[in-house]
């Protein structure tokens, strides 16, 4: 009989980039993920269009812990455990909502979110038959919601995590950020100015949550699975493929922080304006506007573009076309509830938007084309992983393994052509990094000593 694999170096090996299966069956392994990832990582939680008024709340999850986003009657955001102190209870049971409090429904403790009222946020402010029952002598300051540890309001994406020692939002995400930028800022080159369309998407896919950010960080070599959809063309100026023409992409991947995309390095010179909804003069117009302002706005200064990425471990996004966020909340080791978040320039006209939508609707989600092909290979490898002899094989990740090179202008980042795994490594390296449960201080060390590569004057 195989002995089974008891060790992260068993399972994770990058020097030979095998990565045992196991990983993505066993309920062991998922439960550590939820302790030593889930609960210490910074993650995703949703956006501050999904709550623009006060008393707003949207239900969104942290690992396998639900929780509460919500916007204080001073227009300040919280983020607190959707469980009740007394019981349990979730206190929300609908996905979003307008309430000044929160009352658990099982025996009616209530909490408070308005830092005039109460000393803390998420206070507890109503206890039934506190007198009479409680005779007075429950102590109310110990038992408010469960806050998280650090909240970061990122252009507008919100994000939390429940460990105190977290280092800043900003240094977990390092120069990522240019490319998660491109998703959230004004197609104009202005900071910021997305909001949420057409609500968010959820639904369960039976896979094991890992593939899905695997697959978005820098895997082109599954294009093959949407030839279909490339032969029918979903784009926006109709003719064939998901997407209008992309410049040459390559994979840029930050191995000391686990993140990585499909895009294009840095660049300064903009390129030539290429039509984006040639059947849809009105929309092409606003397009066409934005990318001169864009370009007067940003002169000579640094410029991403990309196609796709994953901020490590479980949010992904698209900055180009489609314009959206995908979430993949872990379930069980071979299940994971996936949301689909669609963002648009927030003071675009209704016919920009509503084009917008159709294309987003045609491409992701559970119904969108090219979402269809990935899910099938998700739950297919999930399925096709978890008998006993599955379970104890590798999968083969040596694609371009020993010829990454370093990106000029982003610290510490690498790149290794158009077609490899080599940020699959990468997120399988930080992976093993947080299941050993290093610290802070060591998990973080490697993006201290980074070091930007200079960019050349007019690189393109």
């Amino acid at each position: 009989m195989n002995p089974r694999l008891n060790t992260l170096d068993d399972l994770v090996k990058l020097e030979k980039g095998l990565i045992g299966r196991r990983i993505f069956v066993d309920q062991e392994i998922f439960e550590a993920e939820m302790r030593e990832i889930f609960a210490k990582a910074w993650l995703f939680v949703g956006h501050e269009s999904l709550v623009p008024n006060p008393d707003d709340y949207f239900i969104s999850r942290m690992g396998t812990d639900p929780v509460i986003l919500t916007r204080d009657p001073q227009g300040e955001l919280h983020v607190f455990l959707n469980s009740c102190p007394h019981r349990g209870m979730k206190l929300c049971r609908y996905d979003h909502g307008n309430n000044r409090t929160f009352t658990c429904p099982y025996h009616g403790w209530s909490f408070s979110t308005n830092g005039r009222l109460v000393e803390q946020p998420g206070a507890l402010i109503g206890v039934p038959g506190f007198a009479t029952h409680y005779h007075g002598e429950l102590n109310k300051k110990d038992w408010g919601l469960k806050r998280v540890a650090r909240m970061h309001n990122y252009k507008g994406s919100i994000w939390a995590t429940w460990d105190a020692n977290a280092p800043d939002f900003e240094d977990y995400i390092g120069d990522m950020r240019h490319y998660l930028d491109y998703a959230l800022d004004h197609r104009d080159g202005s900071p910021g100015g997305s909001e949420v369309i057409a609500g968010v998407q959820k639904w369960r896919v039976k896979c094991n949550w890992k593939f899905a950010p695997e697959n978005f960080i820098g895997d082109l070599y599954h294009d093959i699975s949407h030839r279909s959809v490339d032969i029918v063309g979903i784009g926006p100026s109709g003719g064939k493929g998901r997407r209008d023409p992309t410049p040459q992409r390559m994979t840029v991947g930050f191995p000391h922080l686990g993140h990585g995309l499909v895009g294009r390095k840095p660049y300064h010179e903009e390129p030539p304006y290429a039509p984006l909804w040639t059947q849809d003069p009105a929309v092409e117009a606003y397009y066409r506007e934005l990318h001169e302002k864009r370009q007067a706005r940003l002169g000579d200064g640094m410029r991403v573009l990309h196609s796709v990425g994953t901020i490590f471990p479980n949010m992904s996004f698209h900055g180009r076309q489609p314009r959206t966020i995908a979430v993949f909340h872990p379930v069980s080791p071979t299940e994971m509830e996936m949301w689909r978040i669609y963002l648009v320039d927030k003071d675009a006209p209704e016919a920009v938007k509503e084009a917008a939508r159709h294309y987003y609707l045609r491409y992701s989600g559970p119904g969108g084309m090219t979402e269809s092909d990935d899910m099938e290979n998700w739950t297919g490898a999930t399925e096709a992983s978890q008998g006993a002899v599955a379970s104890q094989m590798f999968f083969n990740y040596q694609m371009g393994l020993g010829h990454a090179r370093p990106v000029p202008g982003l610290t510490g980042a690498i790149e290794n052509g158009e077609f490899t795994e080599e940020n699959a490594r990468i997120f399988y390296g930080r992976w093993k990094q947080f299941m050993e449960g290093q610290s802070w201080e060591s998990l973080m060390s490697a993006s201290r000593a980074a070091q930007p590569v200079p960019m050349e004057a007019r690189h393109v």
